[in-house]
């Protein structure tokens, strides 16, 4: 029921802004992309992939995993071009867990490392983008104290949580019924002293994020000026980082859905016009799937690899058995 109330929404979202808005300005925005915009896309994405997949091996080695950064950028590409064809926006990353856990021999240990990986990019970029959004003029700037404010307190509450469960697992002995929420908390903060915050990974983690969230500003700016948007870059710039912030949200399909919302509405409340903003955001869902096509050839070619060397091993059955069947002809023949 969740999974369809998530994709009914994001339908409903992007058909109510074509239905208020008109098709108008989104086809001008598309038939504006040219092979330069396409080029520069590209460009960011890779970058912005590279960045991604070294914060995944920072993590990894933390957690005990050794992943070469060129298994990380492939596995990567196309994890993202599953979250940006497929609905939720979260599979590709859990099928990236999920195959690198298993040709490590540990699925769990795989799944919590893009897990914590990702979680690591989004804390990040959701507080540089939070403390951007409070220094610089935007339709959410007033909101932003009240928000920083709820990080830290949570922050601090779920640190508090950890140490007092600690020191309790500590001073008493658990009973069956406790130990599988104990082992758990044990497990989380174990990865997360590991993974996360060994100082030969946290400033990776941290400068990996910053580009990547630079990355992703610079391509939904590219994507603005492509629609039409000629305002100057410090009053767009606010705004991308609005769309981004909505991108993460789960109610999406392939992407698609609440960044056309608050870009229209964002763009609406800064006085550019709705129908500029859902012209931007469209023009960046574009830019974005081109960008990460490549990922398309990366599961196309794992897909190939396995059959073909399972047709190996089933082609060289036979042939082994034949060989030993024409040896002990041979060999009955010799002693009879």
């Amino acid at each position: 029921m969740w999974r369809a109330i998530r994709l009914l929404a994001a339908v409903a979202i992007v058909g109510i802004l074509c239905w208020r808005l008109g098709v108008g300005a989104v086809f001008d925005g598309v038939a504006a992309i040219d092979g330069w915009t396409i080029a520069a896309a590209i460009l960011l994405a890779a970058l912005t992939t590279l960045c991604s997949a070294w914060r995944w091996c920072l993590v990894a080695r933390g957690l005990g995993i050794r992943m070469p950064l060129g298994t990380a950028v492939a596995a990567y590409y196309r994890s993202q071009f599953l979250n940006t064809t497929l609905p939720g926006g979260v599979l590709g990353d859990v099928h990236r867990g999920v195959t690198s856990g298993r040709a490590t021999g540990d699925v769990g240990l795989g799944v919590r490392t893009v897990g914590w990986e990702r979680m690591a990019g989004q804390i990040v970029q959701l507080s540089l983008a939070g403390i951007l959004l409070a220094m610089l003029p935007s339709p959410v700037r007033s909101w932003m104290p009240l928000v920083l404010g709820a990080v830290v307190v949570t922050a601090l509450a779920v640190a508090v949580a950890a140490t007092t469960l600690r020191h309790h697992r500590r001073a008493r002995t658990p009973r069956p019924a406790s130990r599988w929420a104990e082992r758990t908390v044990r497990v989380v903060v174990e990865d997360i002293r590991r993974g996360l915050l060994r100082s030969a990974s946290w400033p990776g983690i941290v400068l990996a994020s910053t580009a990547v969230l630079v990355g992703h500003t610079a391509t939904f700016l590219l994507a603005a000026r492509t629609a039409g948007a000629g305002v100057p870059t410090d009053r767009l710039l606010p705004l991308a980082l609005i769309v981004l912030v909505a991108t993460s949200l789960p109610i999406n399909i392939g992407g698609w859905g609440p960044r056309e919302g608050v870009a229209a509405w964002a763009f609406a409340a800064a006085g550019l016009g709705a129908a500029q903003g859902l012209s931007a955001a469209v023009v960046y869902g574009i830019l974005v799937f081109v960008a990460v096509l490549p990922g398309g050839l990366v599961l196309l070619g794992s897909c190939v690899r396995p059959g073909r060397r399972a047709g190996r091993q089933s082609a060289s059955i036979p042939v082994r058995s034949a060989v030993r069947q024409e040896t002990g002809r041979d060999e009955t023949m010799k002693h009879g």
